[in-house]
């Protein structure tokens, strides 16, 4: 079925161990030569089969009992050992922000900059980089265009940046942009023009700073780290921006597709998310950005859709059904 196919491979299952562990999560507690029997196979070629299921934790083997962990659960410390992860990254982006003054460049030319922006060596620059020159610098380079954009509608200029990524993508290059799911409460109409001009967009309850990374020549970031407009650091230093790639790489992979910049759909598997991780309703109200009542309500709403009496059974229904 889809919705399995879905949760299985969103837990890193293959096909065939995903068939599997929809087959034992109903006989959970039997006994190993049971199921041994029940598969027509011997313990031996059973052990075989549940090994990488065994590996990932949602089956452990107790004694002779087989013990078989429940869908919602098993989304439910993915989505926290993901939340582990990009915290463990983003901490990581901090401390090299934090060393970029002091990184000894190996020579070769500037990026070009601002005036008064204070050159740091030959691959560093600190500046006031305003609009003008990263609407410069995307028309300069070539190749992929990468974007961590958590609140950026904000700002006064963001549709200024709207024209290069448009001539950029009509030229052939790749735009990715990250979004945190608040912009679908916030900003639907940023959403629906970028998708527009075919900025391919993923979404995530949040994001911790700003970013920019030009193929694999270039890199603005806020200094210090985070959601300030200025000053940047614009990187050339080859390192640095692989490191911000792999940043953006990992982000970009946990974080889910945007079906319909129009839909409600989106903010519905976010909620859901949220809800399985054991989100209070005001943090799910401040990463949605939406209001306290309207959450309540909507996780009412969806209760009573699930035929759910409890959070919890309302995250195992919705696992069923492939909503998560």
């Amino acid at each position: 079925m889809p919705h399995e196919d879905s949760l299985m491979s969103a837990l890193g299952l293959s096909q065939s161990s995903g068939r599997l562990y929809e087959r034992l999560v109903h006989q959970s507690g039997e006994g190993l030569v049971e199921l041994a029997e029940d598969f027509e196979l011997s313990v031996d070629s059973l052990l075989d089969r549940l090994q990488p299921l065994i590996d990932y934790g949602v089956v452990t083997i107790v004694g002779q009992r087989v013990d078989v962990t429940p869908p919602a659960e098993a989304v439910s410390r993915l989505i926290s050992d993901t939340a582990r992860s990009a915290a463990r990254a983003h901490q990581r982006l901090q401390e090299i922000a934090a060393a970029l003054p002091f990184i000894a460049g190996s020579g070769g030319r500037a990026p070009e900059r601002a005036d008064g922006a204070e050159p740091l060596d030959g691959e560093l620059v600190l500046g006031n980089l305003g609009p003008e020159e990263l609407r410069s610098l995307i028309r300069q380079t070539t190749g992929d265009i990468l974007l961590l954009r958590p609140d950026q509608w904000t700002l006064p200029y963001e549709d200024e940046l709207s024209e290069p990524i448009a001539e950029a993508v009509a030229a052939g290059r790749r735009c990715r942009a990250v979004y945190p799911v608040r912009v679908l409460s916030e900003a639907p109409g940023v959403i629906r023009h970028r998708a527009g001009i075919g900025e391919e967009i993923r979404l995530l309850p949040e994001l911790p700073t700003r970013l920019i990374v030009l193929a694999t020549t270039h890199a603005t970031l806020p200094e210090p780290l985070g959601l300030t407009s200025s000053p940047r650091v614009m990187v050339r230093q080859r390192g640095i921006v692989e490191l911000a790639t792999l940043y953006f790489e990992h982000l970009w992979t946990e974080a889910a597709p945007l079906d319909d910049p129009g839909a409600s759909a989106d903010q519905r598997r976010f909620l859901l998310e949220q809800l399985a991780t054991g989100a209070q309703d005001e943090q799910i109200a401040r990463r949605l950005g939406l209001s306290l009542r309207t959450v309540r309500r909507r996780v009412a709403e969806l209760m009573a859709e699930l035929g759910a009496t409890s959070r919890f059974q309302a995250g195992v229904e919705a696992t069923r059904r492939g909503w998560l």
